[in-house]
């Protein structure tokens, strides 16, 4: 399979989980780790509309700033960097990850929307949690006022404002419920 290449001015939804299904974070200090690198090796690459991290794997939504080879090279200093420190930490060897990351390019604004929606929803679609209040999401960071490195105002205007941004967020989790309550 031939991978998507990571192209300036586009916006592409990364994920990736853990080899075999395992978890790649085994606590919250691994997440809070995990963003860290982030920081350090892709937020001058890249901008961050949405996130979320969930035990097994992670989702980014994230639109390319710098040349691909660049971009591409952050995101390996990355992984790299968070699979050493897991592996040392775990005591454990070899892969963390499955082969390589999946990137799928987003050139729809409606898809985009719903895939932010997705991606924030996470922890409902798996673990029946509470979306709005879980830490390792960037939901939160679009209803505070604290300084980011999402972008926060770029993603709030798409969906006119915070209030809307909200509203469609829960119509969506109303719906995710009303369907367990089905099933």
């Amino acid at each position: 399979m031939k991978l998507e290449t990571l192209k300036r001015g586009f916006v592409y939804h990364v994920y990736n989980r853990g080899i075999n299904g395992e978890n790649i974070f085994s606590d919250d200090e691994n997440k809070k780790y995990f963003l860290k690198l982030l920081n350090k090796y892709l937020v001058h690459n890249v901008s961050i509309f949405a996130y979320c991290l969930m035990d097994n794997h992670f989702h980014l939504v994230i639109r390319i700033e710098n040349d691909e080879a660049i971009v591409t090279q952050a995101f390996s200093n990355f992984f790299n960097a968070y699979a050493k420190a897991y592996n040392k930490l775990k005591d454990r060897t070899g892969s963390l990850f499955e082969k390589h990351f999946k990137r799928i390019c987003i050139e729809d604004e409606d898809y985009l929307k719903q895939l932010i929606i997705y991606v924030h929803l996470n922890p409902k679609h798996h673990f029946d949690m509470d979306f709005a209040n879980y830490r390792f999401s960037s939901y939160g960071a679009y209803l505070s006022l604290k300084e980011t490195k999402i972008s926060r105002s770029e993603i709030l205007n798409l969906f006119v404002d915070v209030e809307n941004f909200k509203f469609v967020h829960n119509e969506k989790n109303n719906l995710l419920e009303e369907k367990y309550t089905l099933d």
